[in-house]
Order: structure tokens, then sequence, then C-alpha cells
């Protein structure tokens, strides 16, 4: 029985989004499941996928907080 989880961050895949859609987040769901069914042979009945969405201030890289870093190399452009 795979359980995937998936984290993303809570900015949404576009502008004037907070958050990934429904629909984005069903395609997530159904392409990991059907990946483990193709490459694994997992049955869809048998495949849990959770999504976890974390507030961008929560996500760090390069040792910062993401907006941090973000405004740096806006900065320095």
């Amino acid at each position: 029985m795979p359980i995937v989880n998936i984290q993303i961050t809570r900015e949404g895949s576009g502008p004037g989004r907070g958050a990934a859609t429904a629909e984005e987040k069903a395609a997530l769901i159904r392409g990991v499941s059907q990946l483990l069914l193709d490459v694994l042979g997992k049955p869809l009945d048998s495949t849990f996928v959770v999504i976890e969405e974390v507030p961008l201030e929560n996500w760090g890289w390069y040792g910062m907080p993401v907006p941090e870093l973000r405004r740096r190399r806006a900065e320095e452009k």
C-alpha cells in the first residue's frame, strides 16, 4: 500500500492565486497514482496520496526563507 506525500508551497500556480486549485490537486493525485500503477504495478485502490500545502514563509532554501531569498535575488538583478 503506497502512501505518497507531496509538499507544495501555498502560493498558487499563477497570478492572484493563493493556493493550488482543486483541479491541479486532482491532477497531481491522478498522475502520481497512475505512475505507481505503471512503474510498480500498484493498484489505484491501494495507493494513497496526501498533498500538504506549506505557507511560503515556512519553506526555506539556501539557508533562508524563500520570500527573503526571492527579495535578495530581485535586488541583485
